[in-house]
């Protein structure tokens, strides 16, 4: 007898919620139930982040720094990429700050990686879309074309490491707190940076130190980012396929909550079962620790 030959068995959120519903003992039968499920999805979504690390969530972001004076350095960065179109970019400078003239809102030019685009810091508040920028050292003016949108920054979750690309080579920087950043005497200090610190906001940003010294180096970084919504029925999940079951089974738990609290029990123990299972394969596997005796420490 002959196999399918085929490896892409996968379940649209329809299909999932119908699994679920049917291990609690009910149907799926009205739009609400879709909606509800759909809500109960994501907060297992946000749970998951909270529970560690989601290994297919991890992305590679490369960052140009941007070096200023001394006396107003750029140490502060988003985590990820903020993006603004404006009428024309070719006359700002590369480290100067811009401000809005009817919004009055600041931020610091990251990269010019167009003639109409520019990448910046966490702005101070909201940019008005068509008001004039005017920027710090240049003088410059141009129009915003859309406010900025900062998803892509608050999608990420955490950072894992990261290292100072200059020249090729890559160096590795240490994390460190938020007490061990603060304790800092001169923040202002350029020079290579060996240090960063992950400030966890809502808007995250990364802060270097000692501040960059010079707009060729790259900060490189990983970072672990949000599993994307449950929006329409139609949509798939982005997770892989051994976390199905998982998934499955924590939306069968959230349901029953709701509508089946006698199995609620019966179904959590499900879940935390399948998550341990799919968490303990959701691992790097890396070089494994070897501990050898040598004749010393086998000494009486």
């Amino acid at each position: 007898m002959a196999t399918s030959g085929s490896v892409d068995f996968n379940l649209d959120m329809a299909e999932i919620t119908e699994e679920a519903f049917e291990r609690c003992g009910l149907e799926l039968r009205t739009g609400y139930d879709a909606k509800t499920a759909r809500r109960s999805l994501n907060l297992l979504f946000a749970e998951w982040a909270n529970r560690g690390l989601n290994l297919w969530t991890i992305e590679q972001v490369t960052q140009t720094l941007a070096q200023l004076s001394t006396s107003s350095s750029i140490a502060t960065y988003p985590i990820g990429v903020i993006t603004m179109t404006v009428g024309s970019s070719t006359s700002f400078s590369v480290g100067e700050t811009i401000t809005g003239g009817t919004s009055a809102v600041t931020a610091s030019i990251i990269t010019l990686p167009s003639s109409t685009t520019m990448t910046l810091t966490v702005p101070s508040g909201d940019f008005t879309a068509a008001e004039t920028i005017t920027g710090s050292s240049s003088a410059a003016t141009t129009t915003v074309t859309a406010n900025p949108g900062l998803t892509d920054v608050q999608a990420t979750v955490d950072v894992l490491e990261a290292v100072i690309r200059r020249d090729s080579q890559d160096l590795s920087i240490n994390r460190i707190g938020r007490s061990n950043y603060l304790d800092i005497p001169t923040k202002t200090t350029q020079a290579r940076p060996t240090q960063f610190y992950v400030n966890r906001q809502i808007t995250p940003t990364v802060t270097l130190w000692p501040s960059p010294e010079n707009s060729t180096d790259q900060l490189i970084y990983y970072r672990v980012k949000r599993i994307e919504d449950a929006d329409a029925s139609t949509d798939t999940a982005q997770i892989p396929f051994r976390f199905l079951p998982c998934l499955v089974a924590g939306l069968s738990y959230h349901i029953a909550l709701k509508r089946s609290p006698q199995r609620v029990e019966g179904l959590k123990l499900i879940y935390e079962e399948e998550f341990q299972r799919a968490a303990n394969q959701d691992i790097d596997h890396g070089v494994p620790l070897r501990l050898v005796p040598t004749a010393r420490s086998l000494r009486i």
